[in-house]
């Protein structure tokens, strides 16, 4: 059995515009346990990212007021992405040539609505099998990211 992106990865994928306070996020991270959310502009478009590490770099060690601060000032974009019927070694192999640790899964089959999000995480979590194929390329975007610590 071939398993995709999409078949390994969080399928609820948190939202956010980019006018929302980095304190608003912050809390919302924290009452949704989700360590990222995607910036949608106006229309829905996901057009960044914000993750705990934005958080961190970007405002905590600043020491600027959170409630102040926009995500838009600090998400990153723009978004990299993946097509939802690729295979985990393909969203490894991304990952590590794009060096980011968050691909928002794309459906061309819903006129590339995004339907998913893949981390180095989603790779240790229980899966059917993973494909011998694949094994390489997560091992490597496990250990480039040091996910096993995360775990």
């Amino acid at each position: 059995m071939i398993q995709t992106v999409k078949d390994i990865s969080k399928r609820i994928v948190e939202k956010t515009e980019e006018t929302t306070s980095v304190k608003e996020i912050a809390n919302r991270m924290k009452d949704k346990n989700v360590s990222s959310l995607v910036v949608v502009d106006e229309l829905g478009k996901p057009v960044g990212l914000v993750t705990e590490r934005d958080l961190v770099r970007k405002v905590c060690t600043l020491d600027v007021l959170s409630k102040s601060v926009r995500i838009g000032e600090i998400m990153s974009s723009p978004v990299i992405t993946i097509a939802s019927d690729k295979s985990p070694s393909d969203a490894a192999d991304v990952m590590l040539q794009k060096d980011v640790r968050h691909l928002l899964i794309l459906d061309k089959d819903k006129s590339n609505e995004f339907v998913g999000l893949i981390t180095p995480l989603d790779f240790l979590r229980p899966q059917q099998s993973i494909v011998s194929e694949d094994k390489e390329a997560i091992e490597k975007v496990l250990d480039t990211y040091e996910a096993i610590s995360y775990y």
